[in-house]
């Protein structure tokens, strides 16, 4: 039987501080300006410098908290290069900004095409076809109204630009640094290519955010992507990591507090989202929903102004689960133009 989750730190590491979490391995952390207020980042001893594994956003904040570390717990040190486990800003938002001073950058391809191509696409207004794909999930009226005059999330806002020149990682790499040898595997879902890397020399796991404890990863559908299936995705990559862990993995977040007992949470992360795509199938059976609609059940909570791109996101990508099982269909529309779902007989 699995042991359950625990965590041998109680406490994060304060801003500027870093905990030596194994010997040549230090966690700190970065702030982030949402509800989710920090991201882990890890820097491991190369001798001659350091690794840094994922860097936080590209603000004047993130920079003076980094300066602190640099000057602090990394002795003036030079950062030889940074990996990004994925493409979302809080993980790369600095990787060009390191690169700048001499840092190399490894991620995987798709990682790196994504970032580079988003940096590169500011956006003043939403697209016409995000605005559709809002009104098909069945975003209310006012809503949309209000968030169709609005500046969108432009990564070029939070990700400092990459330049040209990265060192491709790839799923199956054994990859040298911070004195250990690191088998590179790769998981899908929360995003493409995400790497997580296990080491072959002592219990250390860096997940990112494909392995976290107590919150589950946004899985999510985007207008670039609108039939994608995230969900299924994840749950894939959920079966192949419990195929590879162990008790004994201490196991090293994007977000939260490190842990071990990843069995188990594998186990959690799979039957949550199974939970959640039967209790979409049961209010479906009740009444035809769009995607929002989903949202009481799914989410148990509610929603607010805040939190609901998320939700959307990631109620379309468990929809699309659902149709691609052949576990509901389509049965047109409302009459705000939302597309309506029912269980199948």
């Amino acid at each position: 039987m699995s042991a359950a989750v625990s965590h041998p730190w109680e406490e994060a590491p304060a801003s500027g501080a870093a905990i030596d979490v194994a010997p040549g391995v230090k966690w700190m952390r970065l702030p982030l300006p949402m509800r989710l207020d920090h991201v882990n980042v890890y820097a491991l001893d190369d001798g001659d410098g350091w690794t840094l594994v994922d860097t936080g956003f590209d603000s004047a904040r993130s920079r003076a908290v980094w300066q602190l570390l640099l000057d602090g717990p990394l002795e003036g040190r030079p950062v030889n290069r940074v990996i990004a486990t994925h493409h979302h800003p809080d993980h790369l938002g600095l990787a060009g900004w390191f690169m700048d001073h001499g840092a190399a950058f490894w991620t995987t391809r798709t990682a790196w095409l994504t970032a580079r191509m988003l940096v590169l696409d500011e956006q003043a207004a939403p697209s016409p076809e995000s605005i559709a794909f809002w009104r098909e999930a069945g975003m209310p009226p006012d809503l949309l109204a209000t968030r169709a005059t609005e500046r969108p999330f432009n990564f070029c806002d939070c990700v400092h630009p990459i330049p040209l020149g990265y060192r491709r990682i790839c799923g199956g790499d054994v990859l040298q640094f911070g004195g250990r040898s690191w088998r590179v595997e790769i998981g899908h879902g929360h995003a493409p290519e995400h790497a997580t890397f296990w080491s072959l020399d002592d219990d250390l796991v860096i997940g990112g955010d494909q392995l976290l404890p107590g919150i589950s990863p946004n899985l999510g559908v985007y207008p670039t992507e609108p039939e994608a299936d995230p969900v299924g995705e994840w749950l894939e990559s959920c079966d192949r990591f419990a195929g590879m862990a162990e008790d004994r993995h201490l196991v090293l977040p994007g977000h939260k507090l490190p842990f071990t007992g990843l069995p188990a949470r594998l186990a959690q992360m799979r039957d949550n989202h199974l939970s959640a795509l039967d209790r979409v199938v049961a209010a479906m059976g009740e009444s035809p929903l769009t995607a929002v609609g989903c949202f009481p059940s799914l989410f148990k909570r509610p929603i607010g102004t805040a939190e609901f791109g998320l939700a959307l996101v990631e109620s379309v990508a468990h929809v699309n689960n659902l149709a691609r099982a052949g576990r509901i269909v389509r049965t047109g529309h409302d009459d705000r133009g939302g597309a309506l779902w029912r269980a199948a007989a």
